[in-house]
């Protein structure tokens, strides 16, 4: 592999410097309209119009609202790399206080999404300006849907985005409001977890709460069922395999005097292996069955597939390391651990060598800027940008 010699990563830096101001306004105006998930056409429409005024050819279309552009550089043949940023927002009501807040009424870019356009825009004017300058095709993929749980990956991937070049890298990167703005962070290997959605419908048979013999208390099968599934992590899952159960909704519409006749929970489990998340699939069934069966009840379990677990190669991983020490210094190029989110990157992942990395944004005078992704004060340190975009744009000539 030929890394950006000096000349090239003084001049990706200066471009980066020079348009900032303009990455810094596309954030902006694309925090101010965000869109929810197969929502995004005002979004792409906005993308295609700054593409076509920099003269990058695009395919829109995908998956519906998604968008493929490409740049050749000098033997484009000779290698392809894919960059991709996802587009929608989430359904919650911005608390920042800022100039630019959403105008979308209960949508909000609470986790980042307009930034990872904005790079990618940034990286994509400055690869086009230079792609005299670098050898190959980048492919810069604009997908929609990633917070839906349909995913939008596996519709641009059906629809062709990873063929016609195949490319041989894709890199896409995630902003991280625990590490400071001005640093990158990645890992190679198993990075991010595999995500399924529990739906469970306990019954029994409802009632007056002061005739209890009379009834079979959903309420009870419920807490009982909650408690022994605990045994499918703490029990039966392997020791060396990370894995996470969490239930965070539970609906038993009754009254203090009323023992409703179903309780609904709702839940996810989340983990790193193929095998042991089928098992654990059957595992959570059949307790849950079992133990309302036992108490005189009876539980539905539904699981709802979702994203895989997202896997970073090792060699796709090692070129981002070195190129973003080679922009920043190694200094401000973290180890990550494992995390139990998930991310729909994994489907990329599992088909080509992938690396998602991710982008520090955090600043203790930025009020906002160190809260958790998905909230309603989360905002993001605009001088990341910057980082992003370099990182980006090296990626695309020698990742």
């Amino acid at each position: 592999m030929v890394y950006p010699d000096e000349s090239l990563t003084a001049l990706i830096q200066e471009r980066a410097r020079h348009y900032h101001d303009d990455t810094v306004a596309m954030r902006r105006h694309l925090h101010r309209h965000p869109e929810l998930s197969t929502e995004e056409r005002e979004t792409v429409r906005y993308i295609a119009r700054q593409l076509a005024a920099w003269h990058i050819p695009y395919q829109d279309g995908l998956a519906d609202t998604g968008l493929c552009a490409t740049i050749q550089g000098l033997e484009p043949d000779s290698r392809c790399v894919a960059l991709r940023a996802d587009m929608d927002a989430l359904p919650i009501t911005e608390q920042t206080g800022l100039p630019f807040a959403s105008e979308t009424p209960g949508v909000m870019h609470a986790c980042g999404h307009d930034a990872h356009m904005a790079c990618l825009l940034g990286a994509a004017r400055i690869l086009q300006e230079t792609k005299d300058r670098w050898k190959g095709t980048v492919k810069l993929i604009f997908q929609p849907s990633e917070e839906d749980f349909r995913s939008g990956a596996p519709q641009m991937i059906a629809g062709g985005v990873l063929e016609n070049p195949k490319p041989q890298h894709i890199y896409a990167m995630h902003v991280l409001p625990d590490m400071p703005a001005g640093k990158v962070g990645m890992k190679a290997g198993q990075y991010m977890a595999s995500t399924d959605e529990l739906y469970l419908t306990v019954k029994g048979k409802g009632g007056h709460a002061a005739t209890p013999e009379l009834n079979v208390d959903t309420v009870i099968l419920a807490a009982n069922i909650l408690t022994s599934l605990q045994q499918v992590v703490s029990r039966q899952a392997p020791p060396y395999i990370p894995t996470v159960l969490s239930f965070g909704r539970i609906i038993g519409e009754g009254r203090t005097n009323i023992i409703p006749s179903e309780v609904h929970i709702e839940g996810t489990i989340r983990t790193f292996n193929e095998d042991w998340r089928k098992r654990a699939h059957a595992n959570i069934t059949r307790c849950a069955v079992e133990t309302a069966r036992a108490m005189g009840g009876d539980c539905e379990v539904k699981v709802d597939h979702g994203y895989p677990f997202v896997l970073n190669d090792t060699e796709a991983t090692r070129r981002a390391h070195d190129l973003a020490c080679q922009l920043f210094s190694p200094e401000n190029v973290e180890e990550l651990p494992l995390r139990m989110t998930a991310e729909d990157f994994a489907y990329y992942s599992h088909l080509i060598p992938a690396c998602l990395f991710r982008l520090g944004t955090a600043n203790p005078a930025l009020k906002g800027s160190q809260s958790n992704l998905h909230t309603p004060e989360f905002t993001v340190d605009e001088s990341a940008l910057l980082t992003g975009v370099c990182l980006m744009t090296a990626l695309g000539m020698a990742g």
